[in-house]
């Protein structure tokens, strides 16, 4: 099988935005070392720093979609297997 550019380009574009926010993630935990405590309605977290409440919602948010891109493709290869309009892009 042949690759083609994108292919390969694809993966070390998204390895490169992946090291961009590790990086990223890594400089904001330094610099806000100050402990914060999250308050919702009558509810109040510990105190953690905020560079690691980032760091754990950015980690809480690639996990929750890499569970749910599985669910998203199941529904939409549902919605295509039942279509029953002609194929507009037929090879010559």
């Amino acid at each position: 099988m042949r690759e083609t550019p994108m292919t390969t380009i694809a993966p070390l574009l998204t390895s490169v935005a992946i090291a961009f926010w590790v990086l990223a993630i890594a400089i904001i935990s330094v610099q806000n070392a100050t402990p914060i405590s999250l308050k919702f309605l009558t509810f109040e977290s510990i105190s953690i720093p905020v560079g690691l409440l980032l760091a754990f919602c950015i980690c809480l948010g690639i996990m929750g979609m890499a569970l749910l891109l599985p669910l998203w493709s199941l529904t939409s290869s549902r919605q295509t297997s039942s279509d029953d309009d002609p194929d507009f892009f037929v090879e010559e």
